[in-house]
This record gives structure tokens, C-alpha cells and sequence, in this order.
């Protein structure tokens, strides 16, 4: 009996989730679907601005970090300067994309890599030394750590998550999905503190001090419960991927893959595989050298360390010390990471006998990013109107207000700004952003409901984090369909209807559960942060 419910129950999800995916990709291909919304967004600027649209907030200066008042009317965009301003900033807004320069850096990297066999030889010792079993957690967890080091997760372990899975004979789409899960559906999750940490405690401290004069909020507010989060995503995330996302994708049948990771390595293979260790040790070592001494070259100089007193008065936190390496130049250095031990491995190994060789394996590595340099282009236009026009920012305060309105107090309410995020976050991207206009609303509304600023950015992160995965809107979304479509027979069927429906399962689950956690947490009583309570 218990069988049958729950086959019952599994084939509901899989003809919902075949419903959302066939609905999706009957849309137009994603390149000609971001046109869509870009002249979309256009025509409603144009209807929604001579209705006279506006709304009225308080938002905190990113300049001065006060609250100011601010009123933000819908912008007109099929105006003389309006018109002029989409063809003057189509350059500027495909080369300042967030992931473009990302990509191209990293994949520079990987690709040389990649061509000299070094990933191949490592991804031959996982498969002969990880058991099977372990494989989707190591996945979603690498993916859930990454973000200490920015957005590389997106363009290094994504498609690296895809080999992953095809190298132990599995579904590489289901790869690209406990990647992406880990990624960006558990983007403030963390065993360590992030830049992200003290960015938001930043905002969140001008909000407070709306109605708490002097009053801080630290980068480690919320380590507590993030550190322990970090091993809810990572067991959910595993368990979706192994039993409801991989089954559901079936066999695979795309493009013949070039993985061998069965057979035993050469000697060769297994010199180059030490020799490449050393080098990378040696590159740490390097590294660590630049960044832990005290006047080290990656820490902000005595310069910038009175720059940043001064404009947010207090002393920078460590990671904001060393926010020239990890806000800065952390794709770099992973670039290096993975093109120093690759290049030392193709030499031992005899893949690599001349420059030629390195830059056939360079060339090749870009070659495979048209279609997401396509994407990207025509994604950006649209980011670019949809930010101009402020649809977004009109929706995401009549929601506030909504919310606010609506009388609900104590834990209810924080639980609907998790709801009440993780909805605007289909719509603007990006945390810090969001927090600036919502952090003025909510902190001084839920100190008056008892609840400390701390806990209502808790409940405003883990909205935040778990409706990345499938929104269209979000910088890498578009970048992941190109990933994806390499694994398609034809990389025309790809759509964004497969990749919601393949990442729904982990939006949902991970809305739900993390919020369950965060209910767990604040009936118990426990501290989401060292010293740091829930309520005033």
C-alpha cells in the first residue's frame, strides 16, 4: 500500500515537472526568448510610465550609507534618450556582463587543463578511489563552499559537475543540476565566512540604526545557523539528485562523451599527477604568502583602510581586509590554479611538446563558448532594460508594502520575508541590491515586533538564496542553458523549460526545509551567530 502511494506520489511530481518543462521549451529558444523580454520590458515601460507608476521607499545610500527617502517612477524607454542609451550601452553591457569576464579568465584555465589530460587523470583517480554513492553529496557540497571564492563556482565547477557524473557513468545534465544546486541554491550557506557576510551586515547596520542608534551588526550574524545550513543543502541536494532529478532525465543520449575514467592510470598519468600536486603546492604557498603576512599584497593598504573607516565607521573585517583577493582577484588566481598544474602535467606527461600545444588547447577551450557568448550578449540587453525601466524595483516594494499591510507579526512575519524574497528574487537580482531597499522596511518593522535586525537578515537570506536556480533573471541562469546544451542531441532543444524543471525540485525543497530549519532554530532558542539572539 505504501508502495503504491508512493509511486502515485512520484509519477504526480514527474507529470508536473514534464508539464513545466514541455510548457518551457515550447517557448522559443532562450536567445529569442531574452529578445522577447527585452522588447517586452520596452513596451511596458512605455505603457506603465504614462499611467504614472511610481512608488515611495526608503532606501540606504550605498555612497553614504544613510536612509534616504526615494521616489522611483517607471522609466520610459521609447524616448529620444531612452533609444539613444540602448544603442550606446549594448557594448558596454555585454562586456560588463558579471559572468562574460569570468567565463573567458576560467576557461582558460580549465581548458588548458582539460586539453592536457589533467582533468581526465584526476577524474580517473576520483572514479577509482570515491565510492559511488558519495558522488552527488561531494558535488552539491563543493558547490555550497564555493561561494567563498565569488562566482567562480558558476563557470568552474558547473560544467566540471557534468564530467563528474559522465566519468562514474551517470546522467552529466544531473551534474550540471547538483552543481548548480549547490552553487547558487545554497549561496549563503557556508562552513566559513564569505564576502557576501559582511556586505549585508554593512546594510543591515544602517538600518538599524534607524531605530537603534550605534547599533552593529557583524559579518559573523548569522554563521551559526549558515555553518549548519550547510549540511541541510548538501544532504537535500544529494538525495534530490539521486532519486528524483537523475531518474527523471533517464538514460542519456546526447553527444558521444570523450570519458575514460574506468581504466588504470599510465605511469606517465601518474607522474604527471604528482608533479602537477607539487606545482599547486607550491602555487599555495605562493598565494598564502601574498595574503596572510600583514602587509600583505592582497590586503587593503593603510590607504584604503582609512578610506573604508571613514566611510562606514569602524574597523574593516577580515574579509573585507582581503577583499583586493577574494572580491578582486579570485578568478585569476583560480584561473592560475587550474593553468600552472595543467601546464607542468602536459609537459611530464608528454601531452604537451611545444607552445603550439598550449594555445591549440586555449583556442579550443574558447571555441566551446559561442552559444554562451550568444546568450550573454542578448541577456544582457535585457537586464540592461529591465533595470532602466525600474519595473523591478516597483514590484518589489508594492510587495513590501503588501507584506507590511498585512498586520502579521512575530516569527509569521519573518517567515513571510522569506516568502515575500525568495519571490522578488525572480525578478532583481543580486542580495546586496534587494537588501538595500528592503533592509529599511523590515529591520525598524520587525525590531518593533520584538525580532532583532540579525534574524530578519537571516530570514532575508535564505529567500534570497533558494529561487536563484530558476530564475531567468539571475546573471548565470542564461549561462547555465548554454552548459546544459552541449549534453542535448540537439543543442536547439535545450531550453530554460528543461533547466526550471530540472531545478524546481531543489527550489522548492530547499525553501521549505531551510525554513523549517529556521523555525527549529528559533523555537529551540539557539544563537544563529556568535553572541547574537532572535529577539530584542
Amino acid at each position: 500500500m505504501e508502495q503504491n502511494l508512493k509511486a502515485k506520489k512520484t509519477s504526480r511530481l514527474d507529470k508536473f515537472l514534464n508539464f513545466v518543462e514541455v510548457a518551457g521549451n515550447k517557448l522559443p529558444h532562450p536567445v529569442a526568448m531574452f529578445f522577447g523580454f527585452f522588447v517586452i520590458t520596452i513596451i511596458f515601460s512605455f505603457i506603465l510610465s504614462k499611467m504614472g507608476v511610481s512608488v515611495t521607499y526608503s532606501e540606504i545610500s550605498k555612497t553614504t550609507g544613510e536612509v534616504v527617502r526615494k521616489t522611483t517612477t517607471v522609466q520610459n524607454l521609447l524616448t529620444s534618450s531612452g533609444i539613444r542609451g540602448i544603442f550606446t550601452s549594448a557594448v558596454k553591457n555585454f562586456t560588463g556582463h558579471a559572468a562574460l569576464g569570468s567565463i573567458v579568465v576560467a576557461m582558460l584555465g580549465v581548458g588548458l587543463a582539460d586539453g592536457t589530460g589533467l582533468l581526465s587523470s584526476l577524474i580517473k583517480k576520483l572514479v577509482l578511489s570515491t565510492p559511488k554513492v558519495l558522488v552527488s553529496a561531494i558535488v552539491v557540497f563543493a558547490g555550497v563552499m564555493s561561494n567563498i571564492a565569488s562566482d567562480a563556482g558558476y563557470v568552474v565547477l558547473i560544467p566540471l559537475g557534468a564530467v563528474i557524473f559522465a566519468s562514474f557513468g551517470r546522467h552529466p545534465l544531473a551534474g550540471i543540476a547538483a552543481a548548480f544546486a549547490g552553487v547558487s541554491g545554497g549561496f549563503s550557506a557556508n562552513l566559513l565566512i564569505g564576502t557576501t557576510d559582511p556586505l549585508l551586515g554593512g546594510i543591515s547596520t544602517s538600518a538599524a540604526q534607524i531605530v537603534l542608534p550605534g547599533y552593529s551588526v557583524d559579518a559573523t550574524a548569522n554563521y551559526f545557523f549558515m555553518f549548519a545550513s550547510t549540511f541541510l543543502i548538501t544532504i537535500i541536494g544529494a538525495w534530490l539528485t539521486d532519486k528524483v532529478i537523475e531518474p527523471r532525465l533517464g538514460e542519456y543520449t546526447g553527444p558521444k562523451l570523450e570519458v575514460d575514467a574506468n581504466s588504470e592510470l599510465t605511469a606517465q598519468e601518474r607522474k604527471g599527477l604528482r608533479v602537477s600536486l607539487l606545482s599547486i603546492i607550491i602555487f599555495v604557498i605562493v598565494i598564502l604568502f601574498m595574503v596572510l603576512p600583514e602587509n600583505a599584497i592582497f590586503k587593503l593598504t593603510e590607504k584604503e583602510i582609512a578610506e573604508f573607516v571613514k566611510a562606514n565607521h569602524r574597523q574593516p573585517g577580515t574579509m573585507e581586509l582581503l577583499k583586493p583577493f577574494f572580491g578582486q582577484s579570485i578568478v585569476f588566481v583560480l584561473m592560475l590554479a587550474f593553468f600552472i598544474p595543467g601546464l607542468c602535467y602536459g609537459v611530464t606527461a608528454g601531452t604537451v611538446k611545444s607552445h603550439k600545444d598550449v594555445i591549440k588547447a586555449l583556442v579550443k577551450a574558447m571555441s566551446s563558448c559561442g552559444q554562451v557568448f550568444v546568450i550573454i550578449f542578448i541577456s544582457a540587453q535585457f537586464v540592461y532594460v529591465f533595470t532602466k525601466s525600474n519595473i523591478g524595483i516597483v514590484i518589489a516594494v508594492n510587495l513590501a508594502n503588501i507584506l507590511k499591510d498585512m498586520g502579521v507579526t512575530g516569527v509569521a512575519a519573518a517567515v513571510g520575508l522569506i516568502f515575500l524574497t525568495a519571490f522578488v528574487n525572480l525578478f532583481i537580482g543580486g542580495a546586496s541590491s534587494k537588501w538595500l531597499m528592503l533592509s529599511p522596511v523590515f529591520i525598524p518593522m520587525f525590531v518593533e515586533l520584538g525580532l532583532t535586525p540579525e534574524y530578519t537578515q537571516l530570514a532575508y537570506r535564505i529567500g534570497d538564496s533558494t529561487t536563484n536556480i530558476i530564475s531567468p533573471l539571475m546573471s548565470y541562469f542564461p549561462i547555465i542553458v548554454g552548459f546544459a546544451a552541449k549534453y542535448s542531441k540537439n543543442e536547439e532543444d535545450m531550453g530554460m523549460g528543461t533547466i526550471i524543471a530540472m531545478m524546481l525540485p531543489y527550489s522548492m525543497a530547499f525553501l521549505f526545509a531551510w525554513t523549517g530549519l529556521f523555525l527549529i532554530w528559533t523555537f529551540l532558542g539557539l544563537p544563529i551567530g556568535p553572541g547574537v539572539k532572535m529577539f530584542m
